[in-house]
């Protein structure tokens, strides 16, 4: 085989440089919230919440419930969380008169997988005592907002919930508050990286002391995390041959924070950031770098997990397949080891071929200047945005039983797909100018306006419309799901995708919400009352 590869030209992107400088950054890394005195104190704080969640007040109980999750807390209270809300379930008559409560109902509910019915709070948006104002607050309109966000296909409660709020003249709330916005609900945020804005360091409760604690003390744990990932980056050295691609390890390693923060996920952490970070330089290759030729040599490689293939490819490509193929071999020892289970390489080989092909055919149409159509490109784009291979390895860390675990990715693969086709849309409205300025394959964005001769503001409409089926489609999948709890970690890729591009390629340019949810969630611990409440 011989590829000739000199003279080839090469495209770059003209991503920004890191930001980061990563000496600096771990000697960032003094936190002492990893002490014995620390974890003694979040021992006891958690007794008394336990005792909280006992409350005999339904309703009581689902606020509780609901502030515990807003301040990440919930993974210490999953077993009394999850026999609070079957309590709550199993009584009659829950659906109240007023708003607030019927919303809260419905969305806690919803939450854990019980399928409410939509039609107690239709039936009071539709209310002309409501509709007048006079028995409505502010705290009713947000909770309706919230809860709408948990609906499923075919219903119909954002609409008639926004149409609520316009009766009312509440959609010109303050920006901050973003009622309507469609911008960012709870429901679609990512639960770690809000967890600060609602925890208050000077509140003196059980709950807030103990979020406080339990921020900086997981915090120090993904700081030493973040150590491992980066000696790891660095011990590759790939930058001064891989002069085209991004230097996105920190993104990288916050996005798997995202997908699931809690203390016993390290090693989900540690693979998935890993994955990530082997999606943008394999993304960059087909985007940016490779020639056809070189790309049809290199899927090959990755298909047959044959490095022969790749021996005559410039020096970027072949470290580019090397590191992948060592990544995924070791990834493999450490699971076996970790889980106790047979070889998972199979299948890591299978969602990575797959990823390697869906660029692969992005890639040729740009050579072949190919105009997909919509749909066309959505059918490929949802594996190309490594929604699959974010999937797997999620699944892989946070499931013991490695059986169990496939299980649940080759049964769930309607909710893989949802999740993937978000974070491929998410990704199209955040990149898309910067790609159409470096002459990259079509993205949904120019797909639509093409398709339907619209105007970009149209097109970005439209793409929002899909992202927000996609959840709707979501929402019953994983109520109806036997692996609802796994699943939600699948999730929450797509959450962390909504976070990244909801204002631009968070990515490429890290110096805007990027750099200030790396600084507030890995690096500025809370600043806490050293004395227990």
């Amino acid at each position: 085989m011989e590829v000739v590869s000199a003279n080839i030209p090469r495209r770059t992107a003209n991503y920004k440089p890191n930001i980061w400088n990563y000496d600096r950054l771990l000697q960032s890394f003094t936190s002492n919230y990893n002490e014995e005195k620390y974890v003694r104190e979040a021992e006891t704080l958690k007794e008394g919440v336990r005792g909280a969640l006992k409350n005999k007040d339904p309703f009581r109980s689902l606020e509780l419930i609901d502030l515990i999750n807003k301040l990440a807390l919930s993974h210490y209270f999953e077993k009394e969380i999850s026999e609070c809300v079957n309590e709550v379930a199993c009584m009659k008559n829950m659906m109240h008169d007023d708003l607030y409560s019927t919303a809260l109902y419905f969305r806690i509910l919803r939450q854990h997988g019980y399928h409410v019915p939509q039609d107690g709070i239709v039936q009071l948006l539709e209310d002309e005592k409501l509709m007048t104002g006079t028995e409505c607050d502010d705290k009713a309109v947000v909770e309706i907002f919230e809860a709408s966000h948990l609906e499923f296909e075919d219903e119909f409660l954002f609409d008639r919930a926004k149409a609520f709020a316009a009766n009312l003249n509440l959609n010109s709330f303050d920006d901050d508050k973003e009622i309507f916005s469609e911008k960012c609900p709870t429901h679609w945020s990512v639960s770690w990286f809000n967890a600060k804005k609602y925890i208050n360091p000077t509140n003196k409760s059980l709950l807030h002391r103990l979020a406080g604690l339990s921020f900086n003390m997981i915090q120090v744990q993904h700081q030493m995390e973040l150590k491992e990932i980066l000696r790891w980056w660095r011990k590759l050295d790939l930058l001064p041959v891989l002069t085209f691609t991004r230097d996105r390890v920190v993104e990288s390693f916050l996005w798997a924070v995202g997908v699931a923060y809690e203390p016993q996920y390290s090693s989900l952490r540690k693979w998935l950031t890993k994955a990530i970070v082997l999606v943008l330089i394999i993304d960059d290759v087909y985007d940016i770098y490779g020639s056809n030729i070189e790309l049809d040599h290199f899927t090959n490689a990755v298909e047959r997990w044959d490095p022969s293939e790749i021996e005559e490819l410039p020096e970027a490509i072949r470290r580019c397949f090397w590191t992948l193929y060592d990544t995924a071999e070791e990834m493999d020892r450490e699971v076996q080891k970790e889980k106790g289970c047979k070889s998972i390489l199979p299948h890591l080989k299978k969602v990575w071929t797959g990823f390697c092909k869906a660029l692969h055919v992005e890639a040729n149409w740009y050579h072949t200047n190919h105009f997909p159509s919509l749909s066309e490109y959505l059918d490929n784009g949802w594996t190309s945005s490594s929604g699959p291979v974010l999937s797997l390895h999620t699944l892989i860390g946070v499931g013991e039983n490695m059986v169990e675990n496939m299980v649940a990715f080759n049964s769930n693969q309607d909710i893989i797909h949802q999740a993937s086709l978000i974070i491929r849309l998410c990704n199209d409205q955040g990149t898309s100018k910067e790609e159409l300025e470096r002459g990259d394959a079509p993205s949904s964005i120019r797909c639509y306006m093409r398709e339907e001769n619209a105007t970009e503001e149209e097109a970005r409409g439209h793409i929002r419309k899909l992202v927000s089926d996609s959840w709707k489609k979501i929402n019953g999948l994983v109520v109806t799901s036997t692996n609802g709890m796994m699943m939600r970690y699948v999730v929450n890729t797509a959450r962390v995708a909504n976070f990244i591009y909801q204002n631009g390629d968070g990515f490429g340019n890290q110096d805007r919400e990027t750099r200030a949810q790396v600084l507030s969630c890995l690096i500025e611990p809370l600043s806490l009352d050293s004395s227990s409440s």
